[in-house]
């Protein structure tokens, strides 16, 4: 059901907004760390738990999620977890002990699992087909804008009031969400609200597309994870400048997800490759002259740059190829990228256990440049046989 330009933009902002939220409460507990760990009477790693199970859930049930609502109406299900995720993060405030707020945590886990797996989809249902990959990024800048606003904010309430009235204030925005998505997404159905496969499907280019999703992101993140000893201990920084050059790769991030939609659509391989190749030069770069502080500051900044256009990238790229559903398809991409987020933290972790805090820049950036191959590769991986009729070509050259 078409509706109007103001309507999608607004639709749009909404689920920018919802990205931002997300992002937000995955990661603020990591921010209140030692707030949350001293009010509990819990160890810090016990707290870490609260981030690294979020994220084994978002792996665990994207896909078996996306497949059990794929036929109920997108409106319903969308504003069904935005509900989820306002009174999980309520209970989670009000939590009286480690284990109440555990469980909150995993059941927002799962809303977060169905909403980036059917957000992307939705985005893209709202707009002309010319116009899908800035759609997605439009709604990604608001995951950007969450480690400029969303976590530093959240943070510094915590630390001066209590760590609980952040997640009092990410419930009201679920609430707000939920209201917003009810009275702006068109009731259509689950098989004809989103298209139901991408507009070149092909299975070998989604694989690769996943593929690359789980190696690129484990590759950042084993280095993101420990860019703090890294900026310590490498480059010399004090505690004081960490803050300020976090919010340069934040904005960095920012300005990837702006930049990036004008490319998308007309580019969207070629914004995928250039965006992996500019990361890896990056944690390459950060490995050889982490030392010096000036092309430190500089490099952190275009990593951040060059991350949120990958990301970006790697999901409008899964919309165009996606054999299947495109919301099923999209929950493959979450679960990969919320592998390699996993996958990342525990490689960095033997690396700086076991060799110095250097390694992980230099591991993280060949294992992007890994990625790079996959998708320098993929004509290759996916060419046909000579002979095969036209009606089963899709694909020949990337798109």
């Amino acid at each position: 059901m078409p509706i109007s330009p103001r309507r999608a933009t607004a639709a749009l902002l909404m689920l920018s907004v919802g990205t931002f939220t997300y992002v937000t409460i995955e990661v603020l507990p990591i921010g209140l760390l030692t707030v949350m760990a001293d009010d509990l009477q819990r160890s810090r790693s016990q707290i870490g738990l609260l981030v690294s199970g979020y994220a084994v859930v978002v792996v665990l049930t994207s896909i078996p999620l996306t497949r059990v609502t794929g036929r109920l109406p997108r409106r319903t299900v969308l504003g069904g977890t935005l509900a989820v995720v306002a009174v999980a993060n309520l209970l989670a405030a009000a939590a009286p002990t480690y284990e109440v707020l555990f469980g909150a945590r995993l059941v927002t886990a799962l809303s977060q699992a169905l909403f980036w797996s059917i957000a992307p989809s939705i985005a893209t249902s709202l707009v002309p087909e010319e116009f899908r990959g800035r759609a997605v990024a439009r709604i990604s800048t608001g995951a950007a804008l969450a480690s400029v606003l969303g976590v530093p904010i959240g943070t510094w309430i915590g630390e001066h009031s209590s760590w609980r009235i952040p997640f009092v204030a990410t419930a009201a925005l679920g609430a707000g969400l939920c209201a917003a998505a009810m009275l702006l997404l068109p009731h259509v159905e689950g098989s004809d609200g989103v298209a139901r496969r991408g507009s070149a499907p092909d299975m070998r280019r989604y694989v690769a597309v996943v593929v690359t999703a789980a190696i690129g992101v484990t590759g950042f993140m084993t280095f993101n994870t420990y860019v703090t000893p890294f900026l310590l201990d490498i480059s010399g920084f004090g505690s004081n400048a960490l803050g300020p050059i976090l919010l340069a790769s934040g904005l960095g991030g920012v300005a990837g997800a702006v930049l990036v939609g004008r490319l998308l659509d007309r580019h969207p391989w070629g914004v995928l490759v250039q965006a992996l190749v500019l990361l890896s030069a990056v944690l390459l770069g950060l490995a050889a002259v982490g030392r010096w502080q000036v092309p430190t500051v500089a490099l952190i900044a275009v990593g951040g740059l060059a991350y949120s256009s990958m990301a970006i990238a790697l999901q409008s790229r899964t919309l165009v190829v996606a054999p299947m559903n495109t919301s099923l398809a999209s929950a493959g991409t979450n679960s990969a990228y919320n592998l390699g987020i996993a996958a990342g933290a525990f490689i960095g972790g033997l690396l700086i256990d076991n060799t110095t805090v250097r390694s992980v820049a230099l591991v993280g950036g060949l294992l992007l440049a890994a990625a790079t191959l996959v998708v320098l590769s993929e004509p290759l991986l996916t060419r046909r046989p000579a002979g095969l009729p036209d009606a089963h070509r899709v694909c020949e050259e990337p798109v």
